[in-house]
């Protein structure tokens, strides 16, 4: 209650800075209406804990549950339980909330065609957060990974029937956790009004206990982000020679193109039967990308003319839609935006298929998956193109590495999968 008070006057004081602030640079007050939980723009066939018009349902209201990713990072890790939420409850209204520009921006491109509603989350001010209940009436949040807000949690607690509020995906840095371990006096109190918190390993569950997490609401889960599905690759159409070795330079950004054609090329040196399927990020890029490989004085060709590797050194996947099956067909993997500031793409899609990938040390967007992968072989993360090109020349040329950095590969999936229908169970008493 002192905490809302004292939060409450702080706003009030730096409310005006902020608005002048937010007339020098926009970016401060984006969505700034929505954060105050003024929302417009609710569907207006979606009345929200109103009775269903659905036949046979009339007799049943419609529950709304909240997702909160605060950025780029949880969108992408609440994605397809969301999506699964939507096809095992097609009546629940769904609402996707996230706390940057850039967390709207990526919710927006992958689930509009999901979510009935996606806005931004509340500031963590009492009156911001009862104008949000008030407008969408939730009757569930699930907040991806490990936000803790005071005075949201105690409001959901003091609701005339407590609203459940769970941390899913629950992860906790060492970092983070040190700060946390120092102030457990405040955050003890904070982290016993979940409902549940879901955490992605036991280090991360223990960690949170420690803190003051409840040891009997505090259950390990697994990871979001390792459930995915194998794409289908028998339909690629794409034989691999047994003699050649492949590498596979994904999602590739301005300036990275060169990086890795002057490796691969090194390497063939070494290496006379190896190969590259390089895959621009942007399809914009591909001719530009095409003209700069031969410039190089490698043989090469686009697969949208059904390249193959007989007579090339070089195929420019510059298709839409086949990367994640061409991941089949390498050895391994690098994963481009690493070696600028993009913050790299997804590893995982490399990895399900036992893939070893090696990344530059731009990886902020996937930080927590990397830390998984780079705790055995199955991943590496370098910060030169000199170390890129000595890791890619231990994973082709020692074939016991190379076996054990697959087999990582596979072990990780194995000990991280499960977390998606461990929360549609959840889900399933709640809905």
């Amino acid at each position: 209650m002192i905490y809302g008070i004292l939060s409450t006057i702080a706003f009030i004081i730096i409310l005006p800075f902020w608005l002048v602030a937010g007339l020098f640079k926009p970016k401060l007050t984006v969505g700034f209406k929505e954060k105050c939980g003024f929302y417009n723009g609710i569907k207006s066939d979606i009345i929200l804990n109103e009775p269903s018009n659905m036949a046979g349902l009339q007799s049943r209201p419609q529950k709304t549950i909240v997702f909160y990713g605060v950025s780029v990072g949880e969108v992408i890790a609440i994605e397809n339980l969301i999506k699964k939420t939507r096809e095992t409850f097609p009546n629940t209204n769904i609402i996707v909330l996230t706390g940057t520009k850039t967390g709207q921006e990526i919710a927006h491109k992958k689930l509009s065609n999901t979510a009935d509603f996606i806005s931004y989350f509340p500031f963590d001010f009492p009156f911001c957060i009862k104008n949000m209940l008030k407008k969408l009436k939730p009757d569930a949040v699930f907040i991806a990974e490990t936000e803790l807000w005071p005075n949201f949690a105690n409001t959901l607690n003091k609701q005339k029937i407590p609203i459940p509020l769970f941390i899913i995906n629950g992860r906790i840095s060492d970092r983070t956790y040190k700060s946390y371990k120092k102030l457990s006096f405040f955050f003890s109190p904070i982290l016993k009004k979940y409902t549940n918190i879901f955490t992605q390993s036991k280090q991360d569950n223990e960690k949170l206990i420690s803190i003051g997490a409840n040891p009997k609401t505090t259950v390990i889960m697994g990871n979001l982000k390792f459930d995915i599905n194998k794409p289908d690759a028998s339909t690629l159409g794409f034989e691999k020679n047994s003699q050649h070795k492949i590498l596979i330079a994904a999602s590739t950004h301005n300036g990275e193109d060169e990086i890795v054609l002057k490796v691969f090329s090194e390497l063939k040196r070494k290496f006379p039967n190896l190969k590259l399927i390089l895959a621009p990020r942007h399809p914009e890029r591909n001719e530009n990308v095409f003209n700069l490989i031969k410039k190089s004085e490698l043989t090469c060709s686009k697969r949208s003319q059904n390249a193959d590797f007989e007579q090339n050194d070089v195929i420019l996947l510059d298709t839409m839609g086949e990367l994640a099956k061409f991941y089949s067909v390498c050895d391994v993997a690098f994963i481009g935006g690493s070696f600028n500031k993009t913050g790299g793409h997804n590893p995982l899609e490399a990895t399900i298929f036992k893939k070893p990938i090696v990344s530059g040390p731009s990886i902020h967007n996937f930080k927590d998956i990397y830390s998984i992968l780079t705790s055995s072989d199955a991943g590496k993360i370098v910060k030169t193109p000199q170390e890129l090109q000595n890791h890619l020349h231990k994973l082709l040329s020692d074939e016991i590495y190379y076996q054990k950095a697959s087999q990582d590969c596979k072990t990780v999936f194995e000990q991280n999968q499960g977390a998606l229908e461990f929360v549609i169970k959840v889900l399933q008493t709640l809905v």
